[in-house]
């Protein structure tokens, strides 16, 4: 669902009309070329990843400084800044904040690591939120392997800007941005294209992810189900955290897909509103498995805890049957030990004998029964 936000009164122009007056000559209407801007002065442990310039869907040559890529971008309607951000602090991002005049509630969430997937707007600013997952490759599946690792991208997107912001390494954005500018077509629709590219990157790998889990709850199941059926319960339980986590990046993103190929979010080009209406079909499609490997999952536990209620049954019943039986020759050796003075066949000579075949007898009698009935 997207929240409308009314209350910011400042304005982009007043906030970078210094910027503006600073670039000279910036982008002729009749060229996509521009003059190189100064190299900008980073710190030692900057979270800018990368900042670039794009004119008609062309990238501008030379390393460009957030604040002077953003007066030169101002100066036209055919272009755009990408700043990609990696896990920045809060000092650093204030800067940023102010320089782009982004609403403190969306910097609040963007500097956080963990967002459930939503969009809300600031004024011509829209701000997403989106959860990655990536699978991670392991020899053996056991009760402590890290199955799925997930991180977060958050963009803000305005008509001259776009801002991504990434947590982990779940999905990487350097290959989209360079995948991406050798598409100047798509490239020059705007901000939204780079939206575009990068939540398909991460519903890719939601497909990746969803396929090789499979392969694991396959393993799973059939080592449940073999004639051994051995498999540890808490082997199976991680793999149910597991598809939990996975789960809750997939599943909330569908609302905000939706909400934007609705048109419910104002500013998304119709061209790029049909390729989110790609995305989000192959996010339907990732939502429908991960629903059916959690109902799989659930059967798999509950079988596998059937399994081993039957087997604790089937225990308790071999040492019932052992216990009646061993309860014979020890209640008849009870009898005879208890030394009274007037007892029968107490002095004749085959009582010995005639005791130990009855006890025998008696023991091998009730093994038979216990066996035939299944319980030995």
């Amino acid at each position: 669902m997207a929240y409308q936000h009314r209350g910011n009164g400042r304005g982009l122009s007043r906030a970078f009309s210094a910027p503006v007056r600073a670039v000279s000559k910036v982008l002729p209407r009749t060229t996509s070329s521009v003059t190189p801007p100064r190299p900008p002065s980073r710190p030692e442990r900057s979270s800018i990843v990368d900042c670039g310039l794009y004119v008609q869907g062309v990238r501008q040559p030379g390393e460009w400084d957030y604040r002077d890529a953003l007066a030169a971008a101002l100066e036209r309607d055919d272009a755009f800044v990408w700043l990609g951000l990696h896990e920045p602090d809060v000092d650093e991002f204030a800067d940023i904040a102010q320089t782009f005049d982004l609403h403190e509630l969306a910097v609040e969430d963007a500097v956080k690591s963990y967002q459930r997937p939503k969009v809300e707007r600031y004024g011509e600013i829209t701000f997403v939120a989106v959860r990655t997952a990536r699978y991670v490759e392991h020899a053996e599946l056991t009760e402590t392997s890290e199955v799925v690792e997930t991180g977060a991208v958050m963009l803000f997107i305005s008509p001259h800007f776009v801002i991504t912001v990434r947590h982990g390494d779940a999905c990487r954005l350097s290959p989209v941005r360079q995948e991406l500018e050798t598409k100047e077509e798509l490239l020059a629709q705007g901000p939204w294209a780079v939206f575009h590219a990068v939540v398909d990157r991460i519903v890719d790998l939601y497909l990746d992810v969803a396929s090789e889990m499979e392969q694991d709850i396959d393993e799973v199941e059939a080592s449940v189900f073999s004639r051994a059926g051995d498999d540890r319960v808490q082997r199976i339980y991680q793999l149910k955290r597991e598809l939990v986590e996975f789960k809750r990046s997939v599943v909330p993103l569908a609302r905000p897909l939706n909400a934007l190929v609705s048109g419910r979010i104002p500013g998304v080009p119709s061209e790029i509103r049909r390729y989110i209406r790609d995305v989000a079909d192959h996010l339907s499609r990732t939502v429908e498995q991960v629903v059916t490997f959690d109902d799989l999952i659930n059967s798999i536990l509950q079988a596998r805890l059937a399994q081993l209620s039957v087997d604790m049954n089937n225990d308790m019943r071999k040492i019932a049957a052992w216990a009646a039986i061993l309860a014979v020759p020890t209640a008849i050796a009870g009898i005879y030990g208890m030394n009274f003075t007037h007892m029968p066949e107490l002095h004749w000579m085959f009582s010995y004998p005639v005791v130990v075949a009855l006890m025998l007898g008696i023991c091998v009698g009730l093994y038979r029964i216990f066996r035939r009935s299944g319980w030995l």
